[in-house]
């Protein structure tokens, strides 16, 4: 967990969001010298990670002397006040340009805010800018053709993964103290593993989507992205929280997730440890790190038990289910500007358009066997832990792995498999910091908890934290002090 702030502006990028938020309520410091630091920091190491890809400083610095002013009035303030936060590249943010990393919204800027933005604004947070996302989100590697490649700050010739990974990237090097993101098939996950930030994918519904093109799609969720599991915390509870607009929203409010979030208990807690989810291909030293996971787990008095759940029907059923995703949401658009889309895109596109009703009703009734299993599955455990990617941070200038220890990989999603079955069950899941390969780059974990146990998942990711520590080892790119 990253350290407490000690009085002084010094570490007020590389701390808690939790911790920091206290010190603006309590007038420690302003909601005006935490921006500007934050600034500065962009300065300092932007330019050699291009994680925040548009900027808004002014209407920044305009926001944070306003929430000055309404700490001085001692108004109502929102759980966030003050804080300094980007959005993914993917959220509409009103007047701020929107690319999707696409070309074709080069110069896009929406007249309205998505719902996870419209939140963090009412909560009092004060955006910065939008960090860097693959075209439309696609693959676990950030970059494109508008704003370039975002790398990774443990290692500057090796990817930050994606499609969050500039926001993993602005967290880890204190560009921000919060970021949203968003995961299909490891979207949040992957780059919190490449990192070493905690990233969440809650279960369908919990965070509410609008505006969104498939209402009923639960394949995408957006969650929050922290240098520790209380900030995830925070944020979701600013994120979740029902809105009748949205078709899958879940009832329960946002305030049942906020911090303190006591870690879990391991006495008589059951973990279910899965180094390979049913036999993937898997790296050494990632498969080393997900048993030392288990085995502090049960050192600290959990039963850890080596078992899966089985995960037949779920790469048939997530590789239809996204295509389907794919076409829906982007069909149109290839059809008038395709030849300034990306290949892996466009090859989406045309395997969606491909589909018959049969496939999809196929696919449909593999990931309700799959929701089945998991559930049985969960009655024996609290908790299954497992890898986030099959791999550790690869190079920056490769698009994805063809091959993962001594396997091939048929396409651009297949080495996240570890992941995308996970997406399957709709369950949730976080990636929690644990440790790192032998020269220096991170590796997370990935606790799935059961069906709609939110908070339970994040707690036990907060035991994990607290006994790994990995978390608060920062990269070498980050200034001293």
């Amino acid at each position: 967990m990253p350290a407490e702030y000690p009085a002084g502006v010094a570490s007020l990028c590389d701390g808690s969001a939790v911790a920091l938020a206290g010190l603006l309520r309590t007038g420690a410091v302003s909601a005006t010298e935490v921006l500007e630091a934050h600034l500065a920091r962009i300065d300092a190491v932007d330019p050699l990670l291009n994680a925040m890809v548009t900027r808004v400083d002014d209407e920044a610095r305009r926001a944070a002397r306003a929430a000055d002013d309404a700490f001085v009035r001692g108004g109502p303030t929102g759980p966030l006040h003050g804080l300094p936060v980007a959005h993914k590249d993917l959220a509409l943010t009103a007047g701020i340009r929107t690319t999707f990393g696409s070309p074709i919204f080069a110069n896009f800027v929406p007249d309205t805010d998505a719902l996870i933005v419209a939140r963090m604004r009412a909560a009092g947070a004060i955006t910065i800018g939008k960090t860097n996302t693959p075209e439309f989100g696609a693959g676990s590697q950030t970059f494109n053709t508008v704003f370039g490649v975002t790398r990774n700050p443990y290692d500057l010739g090796r990817t930050c993964g994606g499609s969050s990974g500039g926001a993993a990237v602005a967290l880890r090097t204190g560009m921000v103290a919060l970021a949203d993101g968003s995961d299909m098939g490891g979207s949040l996950r992957n780059p919190a593993s490449f990192c070493n930030v905690v990233g969440f994918r809650p279960s369908p519904g919990r965070v509410p989507q609008h505006p969104a093109r498939w209402g009923w799609g639960s394949l995408a969720v957006e969650g929050p992205m922290g240098r520790c599991v209380d900030d995830v915390a925070l944020l979701l509870s600013v994120l979740a929280g029902p809105d009748p607009r949205a078709a899958l929203s879940l009832e329960t409010p946002g305030s049942f997730f906020g911090p303190p979030l006591r870690p879990a208990d391991p006495a008589g807690l059951r973990v279910a440890v899965s180094p390979d989810l049913g036999g993937l291909p898997v790296e050494a030293p990632v498969r080393s790190v997900v048993l030392d996971a288990a085995r502090r787990l049960e050192a600290a008095g959990a039963s850890v038990t080596v078992d899966d759940p089985g995960w037949e029907g779920a790469d048939d059923a997530f590789e239809v289910l996204r295509a389907f995703q794919f076409e829906l949401g982007f069909g149109a658009l290839e059809e008038t500007d395709g030849y300034r889309m990306k290949a892996t895109v466009r090859d989406n596109i045309a395997a969606g358009r491909a589909l018959r009703g049969v496939d999809v009703a196929r696919a449909e009734r593999l990931r309700t066997e799959v929701y089945a299993r998991i559930g049985a599955f969960f009655e024996r455990y609290d908790v299954l832990v497992a890898p986030v990617s099959q791999v550790v941070p690869f190079p920056v200038d490769v698009e994805y792995p063809t091959v993962v220890d001594g396997v091939g990989m048929d396409g651009y999603i297949e080495w996240m498999r570890s992941c995308s079955r996970v997406t399957v069950t709709s369950c949730p899941a976080a990636s929690v910091p644990v440790g790192f390969d032998p020269s220096g780059l991170p590796i997370g974990v990935q606790v799935v908890g059961p069906h709609r146990r939110d908070r339970h998942t994040l707690r036990v990711a907060a035991l994990l934290e607290s006994l790994c520590h990995a978390g608060q080892q920062q990269p070498g790119c980050v200034p001293a002090g």
